[in-house]
Protein backbone atom coordinates (compact mmCIF):
# COMPACT_ATOMS: atom_id res chain seq x y z
CA UNK A 1 0.00 0.00 0.00
CA UNK A 2 1.24 3.52 -0.71
CA UNK A 3 1.99 5.74 2.26
CA UNK A 4 -0.85 7.73 3.75
CA UNK A 5 -1.27 11.01 5.59
CA UNK A 6 -4.13 11.62 8.03
CA UNK A 7 -6.15 14.64 6.92
CA UNK A 8 -9.50 14.28 8.74
CA UNK A 9 -9.42 12.57 12.16
CA UNK A 10 -12.37 10.48 13.36
CA UNK A 11 -13.34 13.05 16.04
CA UNK A 12 -13.51 15.83 13.42
CA UNK A 13 -15.69 13.65 11.19
CA UNK A 14 -18.11 12.92 14.04
CA UNK A 15 -18.33 16.60 15.04
CA UNK A 16 -18.95 17.79 11.49
CA UNK A 17 -21.55 15.10 10.74
CA UNK A 18 -23.43 16.15 13.87
CA UNK A 19 -23.37 19.79 12.69
CA UNK A 20 -24.58 18.82 9.21
CA UNK A 21 -27.41 16.76 10.70
CA UNK A 22 -28.52 19.72 12.82
CA UNK A 23 -28.46 22.07 9.81
CA UNK A 24 -30.44 19.63 7.66
CA UNK A 25 -33.00 19.12 10.45
CA UNK A 26 -33.48 22.90 10.73
CA UNK A 27 -33.64 23.54 6.98
CA UNK A 28 -36.13 20.75 6.26
CA UNK A 29 -38.76 21.33 8.92
CA UNK A 30 -41.61 20.59 6.49
CA UNK A 31 -42.23 18.44 3.46
CA UNK A 32 -41.21 14.93 2.56
CA UNK A 33 -37.44 14.54 2.74
CA UNK A 34 -35.74 11.70 0.88
CA UNK A 35 -32.00 11.17 1.32
CA UNK A 36 -30.42 9.45 -1.67
CA UNK A 37 -26.98 8.03 -0.94
CA UNK A 38 -24.56 7.42 -3.77
CA UNK A 39 -23.02 3.98 -3.52
CA UNK A 40 -20.56 2.82 -2.63
CA UNK A 41 -18.48 5.64 -1.21
CA UNK A 42 -21.20 7.43 0.78
CA UNK A 43 -22.34 4.42 2.83
CA UNK A 44 -20.46 5.31 6.04
CA UNK A 45 -21.24 9.01 5.79
CA UNK A 46 -24.97 8.56 5.20
CA UNK A 47 -25.23 5.96 7.99
CA UNK A 48 -23.80 8.45 10.48
CA UNK A 49 -25.66 11.43 9.00
CA UNK A 50 -29.17 9.94 9.21
CA UNK A 51 -28.69 9.31 12.94
CA UNK A 52 -28.08 13.05 13.39
CA UNK A 53 -31.16 14.21 11.45
CA UNK A 54 -33.94 14.71 13.99
CA UNK A 55 -37.03 14.40 11.78
CA UNK A 56 -38.73 11.74 9.72
CA UNK A 57 -36.91 10.91 6.51
CA UNK A 58 -36.85 8.28 3.80
CA UNK A 59 -33.59 6.76 2.58
CA UNK A 60 -32.72 5.21 -0.75
CA UNK A 61 -29.57 4.61 -2.80
CA UNK A 62 -28.27 4.93 -6.35
CA UNK A 63 -25.14 3.69 -8.02
CA UNK A 64 -23.80 5.62 -10.98
CA UNK A 65 -21.04 4.54 -13.32
CA UNK A 66 -19.46 5.94 -16.44
CA UNK A 67 -19.18 4.23 -19.78
CA UNK A 68 -15.56 3.19 -20.27
CA UNK A 69 -13.11 5.97 -19.50
CA UNK A 70 -15.53 8.79 -20.35
CA UNK A 71 -16.40 11.23 -17.58
CA UNK A 72 -18.80 13.60 -19.32
CA UNK A 73 -22.38 13.80 -18.00
CA UNK A 74 -23.77 12.12 -21.12
CA UNK A 75 -21.64 9.05 -20.47
CA UNK A 76 -23.06 8.37 -17.00
CA UNK A 77 -25.67 5.71 -16.31
CA UNK A 78 -27.47 4.31 -13.30
CA UNK A 79 -26.43 0.79 -12.40
CA UNK A 80 -28.76 0.88 -9.36
CA UNK A 81 -31.77 3.19 -9.43
CA UNK A 82 -33.79 4.43 -6.48
CA UNK A 83 -36.87 2.39 -5.64
CA UNK A 84 -38.98 5.07 -3.94
CA UNK A 85 -41.28 7.48 -5.74
CA UNK A 86 -39.77 10.98 -5.72
CA UNK A 87 -42.72 12.92 -7.10
CA UNK A 88 -43.19 16.07 -4.98
CA UNK A 89 -40.44 15.17 -2.49
CA UNK A 90 -37.41 17.14 -1.41
CA UNK A 91 -34.35 15.15 -2.43
CA UNK A 92 -31.04 15.48 -0.60
CA UNK A 93 -28.34 13.61 -2.51
CA UNK A 94 -25.59 12.43 -0.16
CA UNK A 95 -22.16 12.02 -1.74
CA UNK A 96 -18.80 11.06 -0.27
CA UNK A 97 -16.72 13.40 -2.43
CA UNK A 98 -17.51 15.89 -5.17
CA UNK A 99 -14.73 15.69 -7.69
CA UNK A 100 -15.64 16.45 -11.33
CA UNK A 101 -19.26 17.35 -10.48
CA UNK A 102 -20.59 15.20 -13.32
CA UNK A 103 -22.45 12.68 -11.15
CA UNK A 104 -24.34 15.34 -9.20
CA UNK A 105 -25.25 17.31 -12.34
CA UNK A 106 -26.57 14.09 -13.88
CA UNK A 107 -28.64 13.17 -10.80
CA UNK A 108 -30.06 16.69 -10.44
CA UNK A 109 -31.33 16.64 -14.01
CA UNK A 110 -32.70 13.10 -13.63
CA UNK A 111 -34.54 13.74 -10.34
CA UNK A 112 -35.97 17.06 -11.50
CA UNK A 113 -37.29 15.35 -14.65
CA UNK A 114 -38.97 12.75 -12.43
CA UNK A 115 -40.87 15.44 -10.52
CA UNK A 116 -38.85 16.04 -7.37
CA UNK A 117 -39.90 19.17 -5.48
CA UNK A 118 -36.24 20.11 -4.96
CA UNK A 119 -32.82 18.52 -5.42
CA UNK A 120 -29.98 19.59 -3.15
CA UNK A 121 -26.59 18.13 -2.25
CA UNK A 122 -24.71 17.12 0.87
CA UNK A 123 -21.09 16.07 0.43
CA UNK A 124 -18.62 14.89 3.01
CA UNK A 125 -15.77 16.37 0.95
CA UNK A 126 -15.77 19.05 -1.73
CA UNK A 127 -12.59 18.75 -3.79
CA UNK A 128 -12.43 21.22 -6.67
CA UNK A 129 -9.09 20.10 -8.12
CA UNK A 130 -10.69 18.27 -11.10
CA UNK A 131 -14.07 20.05 -11.31
CA UNK A 132 -15.59 19.93 -14.80
CA UNK A 133 -19.21 20.89 -14.03
CA UNK A 134 -20.02 23.62 -11.57
CA UNK A 135 -22.17 22.29 -8.75
CA UNK A 136 -22.88 24.10 -5.51
CA UNK A 137 -23.53 21.71 -2.63
CA UNK A 138 -25.73 23.17 0.09
CA UNK A 139 -24.02 21.11 2.79
CA UNK A 140 -20.29 20.38 2.85
CA UNK A 141 -18.38 18.58 5.54
CA UNK A 142 -14.85 19.53 4.49
CA UNK A 143 -13.08 21.23 1.60
CA UNK A 144 -9.91 19.52 0.43
CA UNK A 145 -7.81 21.10 -2.28
CA UNK A 146 -6.12 18.08 -3.81
CA UNK A 147 -4.93 14.51 -3.45
CA UNK A 148 -6.29 11.00 -3.62
CA UNK A 149 -8.39 10.38 -0.50
CA UNK A 150 -9.34 7.11 1.19
CA UNK A 151 -11.12 5.99 4.33
CA UNK A 152 -14.59 6.58 5.80
CA UNK A 153 -16.07 4.98 2.67
CA UNK A 154 -13.66 6.47 0.12
CA UNK A 155 -11.56 3.93 -1.74
CA UNK A 156 -8.62 3.29 -3.99
CA UNK A 157 -9.46 0.34 -6.27
CA UNK A 158 -12.07 -0.85 -3.74
CA UNK A 159 -9.50 -0.85 -0.91
CA UNK A 160 -9.19 1.26 2.27
CA UNK A 161 -12.91 2.10 2.71
CA UNK A 162 -12.91 0.68 6.24
CA UNK A 163 -10.68 3.30 7.88
CA UNK A 164 -12.64 5.39 10.43
CA UNK A 165 -10.85 8.56 9.28
CA UNK A 166 -9.82 10.13 5.95
CA UNK A 167 -6.28 9.86 4.58
CA UNK A 168 -4.46 11.28 1.58
CA UNK A 169 -2.52 8.59 -0.25
CA UNK A 170 1.09 9.40 -1.05
CA UNK A 171 3.31 8.06 -3.86
CA UNK A 172 0.52 6.89 -6.15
Amino acid sequence: MPGKELIIPQADLAKRVKELGAAITKDYEKGQLLLVGILTGAFMFIADLVREIKREIEIDFVRVSSYGMETSPCSLRLTKDIELDIQGKDILVVEDIIDTGNTLAYLKQLFEARGANSVRFCALIDKKERREVEVAPEYVGFEVQSGFLVGYGLDCREQHRQFPEVYRLKNL
